[in-house]
């Protein structure tokens, strides 16, 4: 699903913490529509990426643009706008509120971005976690769900101010096999609409169903396999070879 049309542009992007350099000069281009898996060892800078390109986390230098705008040149609030209405985020572990109910958790960046009356949200919200599963759940607090469950509600919460790109950090990484292939079905499906989608991950099957694989050592982006979109078939083949290319990059 790869477009000409850049949804997100960086160039010469670094990243310094403590002396020690974690992006080093580092190029990418996220298409329109793409789904991208980041991988490489420990230590290679795949969240530090993922957090400097979002302006989650501030560049030591370069340039990042997202849908043309410069993210260095905007104040802290403006980025914080910015992530708040186009940009979708889910993680390893789901940082939700213990002390609301999980439609409330899920309607929270909506409520906060003010783009809609309540009720229209709790509708969309509804509708996010029907089409996910847990709807059920709605008005269950954070502690009676299960690990899986929760990252559904994770991915509502992302979904919910119609974002242009989600990003994700080990979605899949604290889920059992079954848990994870279900989480990349409803990320398949969103992907399948439009929905542009870069997630890091140690997963090779779930690398696997990405149309577009990066792979880093060292802060430094030395591999990218583009090997189509996954059509629900054929997994154990585009898992072989992503495992012989990945065996090929890391010596």
């Amino acid at each position: 699903m790869t477009t000409a049309t850049a949804v997100l542009d960086a160039h010469g992007l670094t990243k310094t913490f403590d002396g020690h350099v974690v992006l080093k000069g580092l190029d990418l281009q996220v298409g329109d529509g793409e789904f991208i898996s980041v991988m490489g060892p420990s230590g290679s800078g795949k969240s530090t990426l993922l957090y400097n390109i979002s302006g989650m986390d501030t560049m030591t230098a370069g340039e990042v643009r997202f849908e043309g705008r410069d993210l260095g040149a905007l104040s802290q609030k403006e980025l914080a706008r910015l992530r708040l209405t186009t940009m979708g985020f889910i993680f390893q572990h789901v940082h939700l509120l213990k002390n609301l109910s999980l439609l409330d958790n899920v309607v929270l960046p909506a409520y906060l971005a003010g783009l809609a009356p309540r009720t229209e949200l709790d509708s969309r919200a509804m509708a996010l976690m029907a089409r996910t599963g847990v709807d059920e759940l709605a008005d269950r607090d954070v502690s009676e769900a299960s690990g899986g469950q929760l990252q559904r509600i994770g991915i509502c919460r992302a979904l919910i101010n119609h974002p242009k790109i989600l990003l994700g950090d080990e979605p899949t990484g604290a889920l059992d096999s079954v848990a994870a292939a279900e989480i990349m079905d409803i990320l398949g499906e969103l992907n399948a609409e439009g929905t542009t989608i870069m997630l890091v991950t140690h997963d090779t099957r779930v690398a696997a169903r990405t149309d577009r694989v990066l792979y880093m050592i060292d802060g430094r982006i030395v591999g990218d396999r583009n090997q189509g979109p996954y059509t629900g078939a054929g997994l154990d083949q585009r898992h072989a070879e992503l495992t012989e290319w990945l065996m090929e990059l890391a010596g």
